[in-house]
Order: structure tokens, then C-alpha cells, then sequence
């Protein structure tokens, strides 16, 4: 299956689905183009030291840019996009599976995305996983060393 062109990301559940695609391939610059220059993304459930706002396609690179060195995600399981009443707004609901990769355990993490695009590029997106969670565990992730 060829890899779609910008204009058939036009479509936000579209651009989702080929996102997730970018992460299990571990391609976060292809990722992070996803993004509009002024993108917000906002992590609603951000413990006290990590990052509740990070705001423009180059805080949101940076934030991922580790991100394959601390979870080897394997797929995306329970995937339910919603489309909304919005424009350009879904709703998603899936889980993240893989292994950590410092401890080799398993990872296994929840997750309700709001997410807005335009023009084929992300521009919002709320991210509701429980990084509470993962602190509990003893988990290294993204943002943990945001600091």
C-alpha cells in the first residue's frame, strides 16, 4: 500500500491513522511534520514536573524527539476514532503496546486523544494517557526528564 500524499490527510481520522503508522515505524521527524508550525499539544494529566503545554511544532520535536529510546511501541490495539461535530476535530480511544525499553517490560498504556487538524496538519491535540500511571511504575518516559 503506497503512503498517502498530503492531500489524503486532508481528512483528520485519515492523519490520525497515518501518524500512528509514523510512531510504530519510529519515524518522528515524519511524525513532527505532521504538525502545523503553531500546534499546541497539551497533556491535561501531567504530573507536577512534566509539561502541560507544549506549544509549536518545535517544543512538540523535542518533546518526541527521545522518544523510541524509551518505549518500543509494537502496535495499536482497541483503535476507535470518533468524528465529532467539530471541523477537523475526532476523538480517539486506543491502547499503546510494546516494551519499555531500558527494562525490556511490558508497556501497555490507555489512551483519549482530542485532536484537531487543518490543511492536513495537526494544530490541537489533547492528550489524555495517565502518566500518573507510568510514574507509579517506575516507568522512563517521554517527559520524564522535562524537568
Amino acid at each position: 500500500m503506497p503512503a498517502p500524499t498530503h492531500s489524503d490527510l486532508s481528512d483528520p481520522a485519515e492523519l490520525f491513522r497515518h501518524s500512528l503508522r509514523l510512531l510504530l515505524d519510529k519515524d518522528i521527524a515524519g511524525w513532527t511534520a505532521l504538525w502545523a508550525e503553531d500546534g499546541v499539544m497539551e497533556f491535561p494529566f501531567a504530573p507536577p514536573a512534566w509539561p502541560k503545554v507544549l506549544s509549536g511544532r518545535e517544543a512538540v520535536a523535542a518533546y518526541m524527539r527521545d522518544y523510541p529510546d524509551h518505549i518500543d511501541l509494537h502496535e495499536f490495539r482497541d483503535l476507535r476514532v470518533h468524528r465529532t461535530d467539530a471541523e477537523g476535530t475526532v476523538i480517539v480511544e486506543m491502547r499503546g503496546v510494546g516494551r519499555l525499553v531500558a527494562s525490556g517490560a511490558p508497556f501497555d498504556m490507555s489512551y483519549i486523544a482530542v485532536v484537531t487538524a487543518r490543511h492536513g496538519r495537526f494544530v490541537a491535540y489533547r492528550d489524555y494517557w495517565n502518566p500518573l500511571a507510568a510514574v507509579d511504575s517506575g516507568q522512563d518516559l517521554p517527559g520524564s526528564t522535562l524537568r
